[in-house]
């Protein structure tokens, strides 16, 4: 009686346990759990891998991010690798020609060295094993670059074939190029594509490429290289003609962040545009440095994307098979089904209350039913459904909390080394000695240059004791039709005795501010120290 009472409680508790969140170390142990034991199941009983995308396995979750670079060849996708990493890496090759023709994974090792793709995709400590469904024509592509570099112990770069244009050298590589990147595309954290300016067609392979990578819009970053070699009114024409292409070939509705620049260490050919650049390249290092600290949000975000399609492939799978005769007219009944696959799709749509994006690409799945015997299928199975729904609404939501706290615990994980330290500091730094910086490597209070034309001013302002009040001083200060927040800043900043009041040295720092502002620079938070008037220098702050 014990032993049936025993099996009764054991029974209510695994009850409550579906109820309550499970409860993760780390948010890549958690992610491979539930993905094991909630997702897969789901996965292996309705044929997903076949149609979509193969297991994940432990590497996949415990990887460092991954950046994948994609362009037609000659665009300088090699050579924006070095311009990272400040090193050549085994392997690489550089020209006009299309000379990358494999596919090579740049990461860390302690000695440098080639790993060939058969021993990488054997090697359950790197996340490409599944990448032995394309064949021995792909992996005889596909070798591992490792080498010792400081960039790499934050991420790893995967440098792609240069894309060509036409039909015949398509035809030629041996295996599906398109499958390939979109088996990458959602893996990595971010995908770089590179246009050179002066050479912007989209061949229809990239065009194709682009499109395999749909779903992943969010990873997307552009790059349009070689921008130094044009003059500014063409490279306006060219930037605003690859928008265009653009938007014709990425189906969103946000505009795509596309980064200009010249990304290799040799000198700008026309440096009109040096500023711009400059700009552009810090822009695209800070998107590149957040990688580590997002990495464990990319990964949840990923298996939420897999999961939504896990579950609207397995109902259209089992819709198929409740369609199906068990007997005769099995051969005439698939072609009917496969041919208004279309008009099934909507009827999910409406009965799951499913969106149109979540649905696999129409043609593609028509042509990959083909093959299968629809009587092999699977019918649905709620209970499996049931445990990913429980996945997406309760364990997900536990795990977002442990990302959050991951991330706080571990705030300074950017990448270091190579062209990422280039910059940080020393007159090279961007923005060095302009704006709020200018003068700080001088003697001179770079404020007493324009201070008579501000002491004109300030004395028609009636000051008191050496002193004007704000209310005068305010009179002044709009006159730059600034508004009242920034002026408010600059208030702060050039008020340094706290007096409320604004001496002439004050008053003229507080003009210079002004001018730092409306010439398009930033304010800084605190007042740095070349800018304090040299008779408040003793004052402690």
């Amino acid at each position: 009686m014990a032993s049936s009472a025993t099996m009764f409680s054991w029974l209510g508790t695994d009850d409550r346990r579906k109820k309550e969140p499970e409860v993760f170390q780390t948010v890549s142990e958690g992610l491979k759990k539930l993905y094991k034991t909630k997702l897969l199941p789901l996965e292996e009983s309705y044929k997903f891998h076949e149609f979509h995308s193969p297991a994940l396995e432990d590497a996949d979750f415990d990887n460092k991010p991954m950046v994948l670079l994609v362009g037609q060849y000659s665009t300088g996708k090699t050579s924006f690798i070095r311009y990272l990493l400040e090193q050549d890496f085994p392997g690489m090759r550089i020209g006009p020609e299309p000379t990358t023709d494999s596919f090579i994974a740049v990461m860390h090792g302690d000695t440098e060295g080639v790993i060939p793709g058969n021993a990488l995709v054997v090697d359950p400590k790197k996340p490409f094993r599944k990448l032995n469904a394309f064949g021995n024509a792909f992996l005889n592509r596909f070798v591992c670059a490792q080498l010792p570099n400081p960039v790499l112990e934050s991420i790893s770069v995967i440098d792609t074939p240069g894309i060509l244009s036409g039909e015949k050298q398509r035809i030629s590589r041996g295996y599906d190029f398109a499958a390939v990147l979109e088996w990458f595309a959602e893996r990595v954290d971010r995908i770089i594509l590179l246009f050179d300016a002066h050479k912007l067609d989209i061949s229809d392979e990239f065009s194709e490429v682009i499109k395999a990578l749909k779903n992943h819009e969010d990873k997307i970053r552009v790059v349009l290289n070689k921008a130094d070699q044009i003059e500014t009114q063409q490279l306006m024409r060219v930037y605003g003609a690859l928008m265009w292409s653009l938007g014709k070939i990425v189906n969103t509705p946000e505009v795509i962040r596309v980064y200009i620049g010249s990304f290799w260490s040799h000198p700008l050919l026309i440096p009109d545009n040096r500023k711009l650049f400059e700009a552009e390249e810090q822009d695209l290092f800070k998107d590149i440095q957040s990688l580590p600290r997002n990495a464990a949000l990319r990964k949840l975000n990923d298996l939420i994307k897999r999961a939504r399609l896990a579950k609207v492939h397995a109902y259209i799978i089992s819709s198929l098979k409740k369609e199906m005769p068990s007997v005769f007219g099995k051969e005439n009944k698939k072609k009917e089904l496969i041919g208004s696959l279309g008009d099934i799709y909507k009827r999910i749509e409406r009965e799951h209350q499913i969106s149109p994006g979540d649905f696999p690409n129409l043609k593609k799945m028509q042509d990959q039913l083909q093959s299968q015997d629809l009587n092999k299928f699977q019918p649905l199975k709620p209970k499996l459904l049931e445990a990913v729904d429980d996945m997406l609404a309760n364990d997900i939501a536990s795990l977002m909390v442990l990302v959050r706290q991951e991330e706080t615990q571990r705030p300074n994980a950017v990448v270091k080394g190579g062209a990422f330290d280039g910059t940080l500091d020393g007159p090279f730094g961007h923005g060095y000695g302009e704006g709020a910086g200018e003068g700080i490597d001088e003697a001179e209070w770079v404020v007493a240059r324009d201070k008579p034309a501000y002491d004109e001013i300030f004395y028609t302002l009636s000051p008191v004791n050496g002193k004007v009040t704000g209310a005068n001083a305010k009179k002044e200060m709009v006159k730059s039709k600034l508004p009242n927040t920034v002026l408010g800043k600059i208030w702060k900043l050039a008020d340094i005795d706290k007096d409320g009041m604004l001496d002439d040295e004050e008053f003229a720092l507080a003009n210079h501010l002004i001018k730092v502002k409306l010439e398009g620079h930033e304010l800084p938070s605190d007042l740095p120290a070349h800018l304090v008037p040299p008779s408040k220098r003793k004052i402690p702050e």
